[in-house]
């Protein structure tokens, strides 16, 4: 109902226009088809609220602008005597900033060729599948020569064979719904039902998703459902009424964003969040919302001082209004599309985010691991010689890993405001800024949680991220950065063809601590294991020191085979490596009833693959044997 559709009646063909503005006092359509004339067009109040109006097409298209698509706009005069130019709440495609009126489109007619993708995502279960995604901010991934966007077409076209070589299994994209400023990199929403016209039209969006779905890749929204801005043309005050939120400021402002929150206690603005949800997941055939901001959401408190906020009914801190949303909000959509994906970014410790609605959780299909995010990098910033006195954020994680269904997240949260790069949180110097990034990205792979990085990462960017300005491509023509680049490349490819690092992703069956607390060393090592019950070693040696001889326990007696090392000269590491098979000797260590002396190189990451050995002898132990072959060996059978 709400917004601008086509409709045809015999031989007429025009357009329904509908506003939901109940407290205003008269309301107008202008446009480019009436020189923006607030008294020819006026529209009709029905008994709910909405405004209506219809006209025929060869009358919006008249005086039709260069690009075709008439831009039109309400104007209310408001409750309050005062007259405001809106843009449609549920516009289709808007103008480009800093103009802010919606334009015409008809979303019908697109040919959607992504039905092998869908019949395939109905039966997935993302809990026991690998997830990978790659964060990107479509205006800033790359640019062209003279600093203009990529369209949502160019993207395609460079974008998914990038993701493909590189592994990814998804792309989450930073808010692509309408926003007037660049700075806000799409989080202050005025347009909430219309892709950015930064990037090109609405059905070009279709076709980005579609073909990442015809090459195997899924594609995740960032969806804003906390909060709008208070620009002129968007919700604030839309009939001259707080409408879209609470009346009163300490229930309906965020101060220290400057925004306006939801009213999810209303039943219109609950039902027009819940539809916008559904309408990027039905539309654009999106496979995922990540839901920005939870937290803001759920405590009326939020970033607010004492005396800014009111307590719920019972005393409480909780905004029961949007826990209900938020149910019904995942209810739905797991109801409606199977196989999409319900992200929340909460960073407080809100209970149960990730259980079902009918054991009393949110819902929610997934959440990020903020705890874990903050923990890890804290400890990376250290420098290398005092890691030993904080070893405890590296195993605190494990305390509370499976109390949700979590995702790993290194967004572009952490790498902008002062934060440093990824690459610059590591201390010391080049080689061991380098050496630490790979380590730390070889440890969070094997940690249990899906994965996600933010674009420029894969490649140790070094500066932080500029919105307004592409990511530092060239870095790809100096030593080490390409050497990171192959590093991960070769990482994502190998956590997707192994089982053991995402198939048991909730539960202890899938985790076993080998060395927990070496903190003189500030070396890690666990098991990863999957479902049919083979495992992978990974051993982490957070400190520039070289172990070539470093004794793990072992659970069973079994021949470990390095798969992967961050310290491979291929990687731009001191190719220190484990160039034989190694056998676990009856010798009890740590616990356990065998044990393997294996090399931990410094600043690294080994993953080692367990096999069941055949005889107690095996070759003679070596490390960094130059370009001796990995010996073959059979797999640990199930």
């Amino acid at each position: 109902m709400l917004g601008a559709h086509p409709f045809t009646e015999g031989e007429y063909t025009g357009w329904h226009f509908c506003l939901w503005a109940p407290n205003a006092k008269h309301v107008a359509l202008v446009g480019s088809f009436n020189q923006w004339d607030k008294s020819r067009h006026p529209m009709q109040k029905q008994y709910d609220g909405m405004w209506e109006i219809r006209l025929p097409a060869e009358e919006l298209w008249r005086h039709t602008p260069q690009e075709g698509y008439p831009a039109y706009k309400y104007a209310v005069w408001g409750a309050d005597d005062v007259w405001r130019m809106k843009a449609d709440p549920v516009g289709f495609y808007s103008e480009l900033r800093p103009d802010m009126g919606s334009r015409l489109y008809n979303l019908e007619g697109y040919d959607w060729n992504d039905g092998a993708w869908l019949a395939r995502r109905a039966s997935y279960n993302p809990y026991q599948s690998p997830m990978n995604i790659y964060e990107v901010h479509a205006g800033s991934w790359r640019r062209h020569e003279d600093g203009s966007y990529l369209s949502y077409e160019e993207l395609a076209d460079q974008l998914i064979p990038y993701v493909l070589d590189m592994g990814y299994t998804h792309i989450e994209l930073l808010p692509v719904m309408e926003h007037p400023l660049d700075m806000s990199w799409g989080y202050q929403v005025t347009g909430f039902y219309a892709p950015t016209s930064r990037y090109g039209k609405p059905k070009q969006l279709m076709a980005l998703i579609d073909r990442c779905h015809q090459a195997g890749i899924g594609v995740i929204l960032d969806w804003v459902p906390a909060h709008f801005p208070r620009d002129e043309a968007g919700l604030y005050h839309l009939d001259g009424t707080p409408l879209y939120s609470h009346p009163d400021p300490r229930r309906g402002e965020i101060p220290q964003w400057g925004t306006m929150q939801f009213d999810y206690a209303r039943g219109e603005v609950a039902s027009y969040l819940l539809s916008n949800a559904c309408f990027w997941l039905e539309v654009y055939h999106v496979d995922g919302l990540r839901v920005d901001a939870v937290s803001s959401l759920l405590y009326y408190d939020f970033c607010k001082e004492p005396g800014q906020w009111l307590p719920n009914r019972y005393g409480g801190r909780e905004n029961l209004d949007a826990v209900a949303f938020l149910r019904r909000l995942n209810e739905t959509v797991y109801h409606d599309f199977a196989g999409v994906l319900m992200i929340a970014e909460e960073s407080s410790a809100y209970p149960m985010v990730t259980a079902p609605t009918y054991l009393g959780g949110l819902g929610f299909g997934f959440k990020w691991n903020m705890g874990w995010m903050n923990d890890i990098l804290f400890y990376i910033k250290k420098e290398t010689a005092h890691r030993k006195y904080h070893h405890d954020k590296l195993t605190f994680s494990l305390f509370y890993a499976f109390s949700e269904n979590y995702i790993l997240p290194f967004s572009h949260d952490e790498v902008v405001h002062g934060k440093h790069s990824l690459l610059d949180k590591n201390p010391g110097d080049l080689w061991q800024k380098f050496a630490g990034l790979r380590a730390l990205y070889g440890y969070t792979m094997a940690h249990p949680g899906k994965k996600l990085l933010f674009m420029g990462c894969e490649f140790a960017h070094f500066i932080e991220w500029k919105y307004d300005d592409q990511l530092d491509w060239f870095l790809l023509v100096y030593d080490r950065h390409p050497q990171v680049q192959r590093c991960v490349r070769t990482l994502n490819h190998l956590y997707k063809n192994t089982p053991a690092l995402y198939e048991r992703d909730q539960g202890w069956d899938g985790f076993t601590w080998i060395t927990p607390s070496d903190t003189e060393n500030s070396v890690l090592a666990f098991l990863r294991t999957d479902a049919h019950g083979a495992s992978l070693l990974c051993v982490t040696n957070f400190t520039p020191v070289f172990h070539p001889i470093y004794k793990v326990g072992l659970p069973q007696r079994v021949t470990l085979q390095e798969v992967f090392n961050t310290d491979r000269a291929e990687f731009g590491g001191s190719n220190q490596y484990n160039a034989f098979v190694v056998a676990a000797q009856a010798e009890g260590f740590n616990g356990f009833p065998y044990s393997a002396d294996i090399c931990v190189p410094p600043l690294s990451c080994c993953y080692f693959r367990l096999d069941h050995a055949e005889t107690a002898s095996s070759q003679k132990y070596h490390c960094n044997t130059l370009k001796s072959a990995t010996a073959p060996v059979r797999r640990m059978p199930t």
